[in-house]
């Protein structure tokens, strides 16, 4: 199977701008989540899609590889479905989330593999069990599963709701996704659906369109870094690494 990691990298962020270029451990983010990306055994290449020069030139600096897309995207997928389009060849595209410096090289091959004995599978993605800590924080996205692993939905809000409590765990999604090429650019083009507009959860639409998304179980705690406060996180995390 062939198989493309793709890290999309938008330089423009509300509340942490240039957000890509962020130095943590001397280095700016996109490298460090290019390097960890470029570990896993199962992609055959890792690009950075993004929309500023800046960006495509630190990726040019250290040795990667970087796509220009456009600037007028309104999401990560529709950057990722640009980036699609110019590989006829992909069977397979991981999209491993440009604000990510700490994602284990491990979990995306994991992904890959749920595809190789399932023809009919056409999108997974990743559920790790939440801390409480986090369960009334919107910014934390919940996923509730079926018996098989399939995504019934996806929420900013606890879900199930404990009111029975039989010890069923919560599970925060984590925004690492695989596509087949053909699906993903079926998915870019389906209508904005009312529940994705609701919750403002992008993957609600292939849902409410009637795809099913596989999600997979992984014991790692995402710190995507969004804030000053995320950056410093990691910052201390990598030095002490």
């Amino acid at each position: 199977m062939n198989i493309l990691c793709v890290i999309p990298a938008r330089y423009s962020s509300t509340r942490l701008p240039g957000k890509p270029l962020a130095e943590i451990a001397g280095k700016p983010m996109i490298q460090h989540v290019y390097e960890r990306a470029s570990l896993a055994k199962r992609p055959k290449q890792v690009i950075v899609a993004t929309d500023h020069q800046l960006v495509y030139e630190s990726i040019e600096n250290f040795g990667g590889k970087a796509m220009m897309t456009s600037p007028d995207h309104l999401t990560g997928t529709d950057r990722l479905a640009e980036v699609a389009e110019n590989f006829p060849e992909i069977d397979l595209i991981i999209n491993v989330q440009g604000d990510e410096p700490l994602i284990p090289p491990e979990i995306i091959d994991q992904l890959a593999n749920a595809f190789d004995d399932n023809q009919d599978l056409q999108m997974a993605t990743l559920m790790t069990e939440m801390d409480e800590s986090e369960y009334n924080t919107p910014g934390a996205v919940k996923v509730v599963t079926d018996l098989q692993g399939y995504a019934l939905y996806f929420s900013r809000s606890v879900i199930p709701f404990p009111r029975n409590d039989v010890g069923v765990p919560i599970y925060k999604h984590i925004g690492i996704y695989a596509y087949r090429r053909d699906f993903l650019l079926t998915y870019a083009n389906l209508t904005p659906t009312p529940l994705e507009q609701t919750e403002s959860l992008e993957q609600l639409r292939a849902l409410e369109h009637g795809y099913r998304i596989k999600v997979l179980q992984t014991n790692f705690k995402s710190i995507g870094v969004d804030t000053m406060e995320d950056l410093e996180k990691v910052n201390q995390i990598l030095k002490k690494q």
